[in-house]
């Protein structure tokens, strides 16, 4: 047993981080079928579906995801694209204060939540913005932003510069060239930081919570429910999230796997 144990070391520990990490996704999908008798969706009762049937039956629940989902998908699409640019430029192309600007994308992966929150709110505030939806998704965008850079980054970076060349010897124009060899190439690296832009977004709690004035997001009516009582919809609508996200990376992985038995059979 001890050899086994040494033999498989790494395989066990990574089945215990696994369980880890699913553990809390367990509990909220188990206690969403639960029928408490109080407020509080903290202890078993008895199992019961109903709020699988009706998970808008909290009022202003599906209004705070409703808002939740636009921002993180704006967001998403705003970071990606400025995201995308900026890193296509620090790694293609030289120019002044490029060291400064690299070291400038991760101020805001370092920096504490809540100083950001405070700052942003003071410059919207000095600015005579009116905190709602806008603010929030510039603050989302902002800080999304650093994360995507850094995953396309790290794929252009490994990117083969002479398929691209092959592509122009072959009487490519730069339009075809970015579209048929540099974005297919770049697109996982742009995925990879377009779905975390839009985890991080519809996530986020501190930076929402100090601008986003009488807007209310998921992460914001969770709190504000956690205060004076957990409707059990609340884990519905988590287990939903997490079945979805879940779902997208099996299909991400399926499909990549098709393409490599694809590729080995050409």
């Amino acid at each position: 047993m001890p050899n086994w144990i040494r033999r498989n070391l790494v395989v066990l520990a990574g089945l215990l981080t696994l369980v880890y990490l699913t553990l809390p996704n367990v509990v909220v999908l188990v206690f969403s079928f639960n029928r408490p008798d109080g407020r509080f969706n903290y202890t078993w009762r008895r199992f019961s579906a109903d709020a699988w049937k009706d998970p808008c039956g909290v009022p202003d629940l599906c209004g705070a995801l409703a808002l939740s989902l636009q921002l993180a998908a704006w967001a998403t699409l705003g970071a990606t694209v400025l995201g995308t640019m900026i890193a296509f430029a620090l790694v293609r192309y030289r120019f002044r204060a490029r060291g400064a600007v690299n070291a400038l994308i991760f101020l805001p992966m370092s920096m504490p939540e809540v100083v950001m929150a405070a700052s942003l709110l003071t410059l919207f505030l000095n600015m005579g913005a009116e905190l709602g939806f806008w603010t929030v998704l510039i603050a989302h965008v902002m800080f999304c932003l650093s994360f995507v850079v850094v995953a396309v980054k790290a794929r252009v970076t490994a990117m083969d510069p002479r398929l691209e060349e092959a592509a122009r010897d072959l009487y490519a124009g730069p339009v075809q060239t970015f579209l048929r060899v540099t974005l297919p190439i770049a697109a996982p690296g742009i995925a990879a930081g377009a779905l975390l832009a839009f985890a991080l977004s519809f996530d986020d709690f501190v930076i929402t919570n100090f601008n986003a004035g009488s807007a209310v997001t998921f992460p914001m009516f969770v709190w504000g429910s956690a205060q004076r009582g957990t409707p059990v919809q609340i884990n519905v609508v988590g287990t939903a999230m997490f079945a979805v996200a879940v779902l997208a990376v099996v299909a991400g992985q399926l499909l990549t796997a098709r393409r490599k038995r694809a590729e080995e059979h050409h």
